[in-house]
């Protein structure tokens, strides 16, 4: 671990902390923005990424998160049938607001608020996964397990 992590790298060090989580994040000199950025600079597959996408429903303008393989593309209307309301892509700001993070380093826990998380069934086929850690340079190594633990995740089909 770096001497001194930035200020969201350890926000995110003391959610994991806070939580009972033994994680160590990890701040790297490459971008960890994309799935395949944050694989290559972590030096794993990129289906062991853990991407932390966040939606807003449509009716109710709620966010919504789901943690899925790097590898995989989120299918829209299995999210819908999981929540039951219809879902879009939200933008930005949407995301900074809620999270208290901006894209490409939004991490699964340490939101400024609550977000119901879905987590795709596939990340739980790998021993280690790496997530974002609040910076498009920081991540964290943890179980899918684990990960379904700290985020209290509904595992799903989402892929």
């Amino acid at each position: 671990m770096a001497e001194e992590l930035s200020r969201g790298a350890k926000k995110i060090q003391d959610a994991l902390s806070a939580l009972g989580a033994a994680f160590e994040v990890v701040e790297l000199p490459d971008s960890t923005r994309t799935a395949v950025d944050a694989a290559r600079a972590v030096g794993c597959a990129v289906d062991q990424i853990a991407k932390s996408i966040v939606f807003r429903t449509v009716g109710g303008k709620q966010p919504v998160m789901v943690i899925a393989s790097g590898a995989h593309r989120i299918d829209e209307r299995k999210v819908a049938a999981i929540i039951g309301e219809a879902i879009e892509k939200a933008d930005p700001d949407f995301v900074k607001e809620k999270t208290g993070f901006s894209i490409g380093g939004v991490p699964p826990v340490g939101h400024a608020a609550a977000i119901p998380v879905i987590i795709d069934e596939d990340l739980l086929k790998h021993g280690e996964i790496w997530a974002a850690a609040g910076t498009p340079h920081s991540v964290f190594k943890i179980s899918a397990e684990s990960l379904v633990r700290i985020t209290r995740g509904n595992v799903k089909p989402v892929a």
